[in-house]
C-alpha cells in the first residue's frame, strides 16, 4: 500500500486551505484560514499579499497537526489558486509593491474600454481566447506599474516580478528559488498567445507590460523547485502541480476527453469542457481556454461562467430571511412539485456567459395571490439550473459536442433536488463524485503525477469514485414549458436593464 500524501494547496477567494490526499483520492485532512477583504472605493477588491501567505502557512500548520506522521510522508505539494488575482514584488526584498488586485476588481474598465474603442478585442480574442475584460490580468499590472512611484522603470530595469497567485506561491515556497506561472494561469493574463503556447510581444506592448516582469510558462506537472524555509514544513518537499482553480477542477473531475464536462456551482456556476488538443474559438459568447499542459502536450476548453448560482440562496437566506441555512432550501423548494409559473433569473449583477449583458438586474416574475416562500425557493432552483443548461447550450454550439453527462461540484453541487432538475432539464446524466473537493484534488493529481503516485490519466481516472448519479426522470413533461418561460424572462430582464 503506498502511504505517500500529497499537500494541496487551494489558494480562494476568501481563504487558503490546505488538504492531504491519499494515493487513493482520499482527503485524510482539511484545513482552512481565511483572509480580510480589501475594498478601497466601490467596484475596486485588493487583498494583503502578506495576510494571503499567511493564510498559507497557517493552514499548512493546522492540517499537518491533524496527521502526526504527514511531514515524513508529504511526496509531492500541489497548487491550485483564484485566477487572475495580480501582485507584483521585488524580486531581490520579495516585498510587494502594492496590495493584490483581485480578479473581481473593476478599476481597469476604462482601459479596456479604450482598448476596445481602439479596435482591438478581434486580436486579443484570437491570440487569447478572451475577451477585453477588467477580469484578467494585464491591465492590472500596467495598472500598478502606472500608479506606484518608481514602478514602471524598475519593472524595465528587471528588478520587479509579476506572478498570479500561483507563482507568488511557488516563489514563497521556495524562498525565491523560481518565478514561474503554469500554461492554464498564463491563458488568464491577456498576455498569452494560446495557440503558440509563449507570451505574446505585440499583446504585451499594447498593455504596456514589459517583458521583464514576466515569469517563465511551465507545465502543470513537473518540478518547480522545493521547499526552502517553510513554517511548519521540511526543506526538500518537491513543488510539482499547478493549475487555475476551474481548470484544476476539471482535472480532479477526471474529464480528459474532449467532450467531458463539468460544473462548479459556487458562489457563482463554472462550467468548462475539454475540447481536445485544439481550441474552439466560441462564436456564442464563451472563453476559450487552456485546460492543462502536461509535458509537451496542451489540452483546451471552453469555458462559461455564471455570476450568480449559491449566492442566490445565499440571497434567500439573508435578504428575504425565508430560511435559516442555505441546506434549508431544498427541502422548502421540495414541498412544492412546481414553482406554478414563478421565473427567478438570478442577474443580481448582470448576466454572464453567453449573454455578457451588464445592465441587465434580477427580477421574479409570474406572481400570484398564490404564490408563496417555496415557490420562489422552487423557482430559484429552476433558475440556477436554467442558466447552467444556457452554457451548455452554447458550448454545444460552439464545440459540436453532444453532452455525454455532466459531472459537478461545488456546495450547491450538495442539493439533491437542485440536482435533479439540472439532469431532467439538460436530459442527460449529472454525476456527483464521492470527493467534493475537486479543484485541490485536481492540484493533487498533477503533483502526483510529476512524482510516480500515479502512472497517467488513466490510473487517476480509475481511482476517482461517483457518490451519486441523477437520471432524468421518466415524465419530464414540464420542462419544455419551463425553458420557454424562461427565455421570456430573461428577454424581459435585459429589456429592461436597457430602460433604466
Amino acid at each position: 500500500m503506498d502511504d505517500r500524501l500529497i499537500l494541496a494547496l487551494d489558494q480562494g477567494t476568501t481563504g487558503s486551505t490546505a488538504l492531504l490526499v491519499t494515493a487513493e483520492l482520499q482527503v485524510l485532512a482539511r484545513a482552512n484560514v481565511e483572509f480580510p477583504q480589501i475594498y478601497p472605493k466601490p467596484g475596486w477588491v485588493e487583498h494583503d499579499p502578506a495576510a494571503i501567505w499567511h493564510s498559507v502557512e497557517q493552514s499548512i500548520k493546522n492540517v499537518l497537526e491533524e496527521v502526526p506522521d504527514a511531514t515524513q510522508r508529504i511526496a509531492a505539494i500541489g497548487i491550485t489558486n483564484q485566477r487572475e488575482t495580480t501582485v507584483i514584488w521585488d524580486r531581490q526584498s520579495g516585498q510587494p509593491i502594492h496590495n493584490a488586485i483581485v480578479w473581481q476588481c473593476r478599476r481597469t474598465a476604462d482601459r479596456t474600454s479604450e482598448l476596445k474603442d481602439a479596435g482591438l478585442e478581434p486580436l486579443f480574442k484570437e491570440r487569447t481566447g478572451l475577451v477585453l475584460d477588467p477580469y484578467f490580468s494585464g491591465t492590472k499590472i500596467a495598472w500598478q506599474l502606472d500608479h506606484v512611484d518608481g514602478a514602471r522603470a524598475r519593472a524595465e530595469r528587471g528588478e520587479l516580478a509579476f506572478g498570479t497567485i500561483d507563482t507568488f506561491l511557488v516563489w514563497k515556497l521556495t524562498a525565491g528559488a523560481r518565478h514561474v506561472t503554469d500554461a492554464s494561469n498564463a491563458s488568464r493574463t491577456l498576455l498569452f498567445n494560446i495557440h503558440d503556447g509563449c507570451w505574446d510581444d505585440e499583446l504585451a506592448e499594447h498593455l504596456t507590460v514589459p517583458a521583464a516582469v514576466l515569469p517563465e510558462v511551465v507545465s502543470c506537472s513537473e518540478y518547480y523547485g522545493q521547499t526552502h524555509n517553510v513554517v511548519g514544513l521540511p526543506d526538500g518537499i518537491p513543488v510539482c502541480g499547478m493549475a487555475g482553480d476551474q481548470q484544476a477542477a476539471l482535472f480532479g473531475q477526471a474529464c480528459f476527453e474532449p467532450g467531458d464536462t463539468k460544473c462548479t456551482y459556487g458562489t457563482g456556476a463554472f462550467l468548462l469542457q475539454n475540447t481536445g488538443q485544439e481550441p474552439i474559438s466560441s462564436d456564442f459568447g464563451l472563453l476559450t481556454t487552456v485546460a492543462w499542459k502536461l509535458g509537451n502536450t496542451t489540452t483546451y476548453a471552453l469555458e462559461g461562467s455564471v455570476f450568480i448560482a449559491g449566492a442566490a440562496v445565499q440571497w434567500l437566506r439573508d435578504g428575504l430571511q425565508l430560511f435559516e441555512t442555505a441546506p434549508d432550501i431544498e427541502d422548502l423548494a421540495a414541498s412544492v412539485s412546481s414553482s406554478d409559473g414563478v421565473v427567478v433569473v438570478p442577474a443580481f449583477v448582470g448576466l454572464g456567459a453567453p449573454y455578457w449583458d451588464s445592465e441587465a438586474r434580477g427580477a421574479v416574475l409570474g406572481v400570484t395571490r398564490g404564490t408563496t416562500r417555496a415557490h420562489l425557493a422552487r423557482a430559484t432552483l429552476d433558475g440556477i439550473a436554467l442558466s447552467c443548461l444556457d452554457l451548455v447550450s452554447a458550448m454545444a454550439r460552439d464545440s459540436g459536442c453532444t453532452l455525454p453527462a455532466l459531472r459537478v461540484d461545488g456546495g450547491a453541487a450538495n442539493n439533491n433536488l437542485l440536482m435533479q432538475i439540472q439532469s431532467d432539464l439538460l436530459g442527460t446524466d449529472v454525476i456527483r463524485p464521492r470527493q467534493l473537493e475537486t479543484t485541490a484534488l485536481g492540484a493533487a493529481c498533477l503533483a502526483g503525477l510529476s512524482v510516480g503516485i500515479f502512472e497517467g490519466l488513466d490510473d487517476i481516472r480509475s481511482r476517482w469514485q461517483t457518490e451519486r448519479t441523477f437520471q432524468p426522470a421518466a415524465d419530464c413533461s414540464y420542462v419544455e414549458p419551463l425553458k420557454n418561460r424562461w427565455q421570456r424572462s430573461v428577454e424581459a430582464v435585459r429589456s429592461l436593464g436597457r430602460l433604466s
